[in-house]
């Protein structure tokens, strides 16, 4: 797959849109479980969807320190056993799709699983009843980690299928947020060798990692500290309506970009 120029060479609305990446992922990263699977279809839109990948994930490693940090001491230990290793398949599967593919594949498969997942948080956000509590089987945790590994690959959105595995345990809310930015740390650290092989751990997107880290640490603080304050439910259903929108536009372009090849 061809390498696309730095974030660093774009112009001001290219910025714009990548700092409102930046601080939806540090909002996500502080508690705002879910938000941030936005943030790279909405880059995607400018600097396409491997570009965007490419850029959005030394910031993550540096939101990852930042908010392990915050809750180094809330989090469930044999959640993560289980998970992890479905995680690395996940990893290893996203990465030959993303390497023998055309980008504007990469750009459609990106705006469907955005939109898949945006339709889910739309129906879920408008049932009446709680989730039952319950032990999920270790399967279907397996499952889940390599669902939530090769999403997370390929658009930084592995939320949902944690939450799938996750949810149905009934966490109090520090521990389930704990155990989230736990595991996303982990699954961060898989993605390493993936992305390094990939061409996107360039100078560019390391030298915008840095011009971005001030925002990307004070978003992430920020998120603690509004998590508890801002009425979730009405901010997450905005957040996804935006996302079904960007989902939709980000596969009108990636057919129209193979329908020019064509």
């Amino acid at each position: 797959m061809s390498q696309m120029q730095g974030i660093t060479r774009l112009d001001w609305l290219s910025y714009t849109v990548a700092g409102v990446a930046v601080v939806i992922l540090g909002l996500s990263k502080g508690g705002f479980a879910g938000v941030g699977m936005i943030s790279t279809p909405l880059l995607a839109l400018v600097i396409g969807p491997v570009n965007a990948a490419g850029f959005i994930f030394p910031i993550l490693l540096i939101q990852d320190a930042v908010a392990v940090w915050m809750y180094k001491r809330d989090w469930r230990r044999k959640i993560i056993l289980v998970m992890a290793p479905g995680a690395a398949l996940g990893v290893v599967a996203a990465y030959q799709l993303a390497s023998t593919v055309p980008e504007w594949i990469v750009e459609i498969s990106l705006g469907v699983i955005s939109l898949v997942f945006g339709c889910r948080q739309l129906i879920l956000s408008l049932r009446t009843h709680q989730v039952e509590p319950g032990s999920p089987s270790a399967a279907l945790g397996l499952l889940s980690g390599v669902a939530s590994g090769f999403t997370s690959m390929i658009a930084h959105a592995g939320t949902p299928p944690f939450q799938l595995y996750v949810l149905p345990q009934k966490l109090v809310r520090d521990t389930y947020i704990g155990t989230s930015v736990i595991f996303f740390a982990l699954l961060n650290c898989m993605k390493i060798p993936a992305f390094a092989m990939l061409g996107q751990l360039n100078r560019e997107h390391l030298v915008s990692a840095l011009i971005f880290a001030p925002i990307a640490i004070a978003s992430s603080w920020l998120g603690v500290h509004l998590v508890r304050k801002v009425d979730l439910v009405r901010f997450n259903l905005i957040i996804t309506i935006i996302l079904v929108g960007v989902s939709i536009t980000l596969i009108a372009q990636g057919i129209h970009g193979g329908g020019s090849l064509g």
